[in-house]
């Protein structure tokens, strides 16, 4: 069985994705929360 050295694997794209995921998540939530105010505000 061949040894396992932690932290000796490249990650890059891993943490890329996952930045990625983030922006998208965090840029949808600010999307829906001003929608959310919109339509408190002109829907009657």
């Amino acid at each position: 069985m061949a040894e396992h050295k932690h932290g000796s694997m490249d990650i890059t794209v891993q943490e890329k994705t996952y930045a990625s995921f983030m922006t998208f998540v965090t840029r949808f939530t600010i999307g829906l929360v001003i929608f959310a105010v919109f339509l408190a505000i002109f829907a009657t």
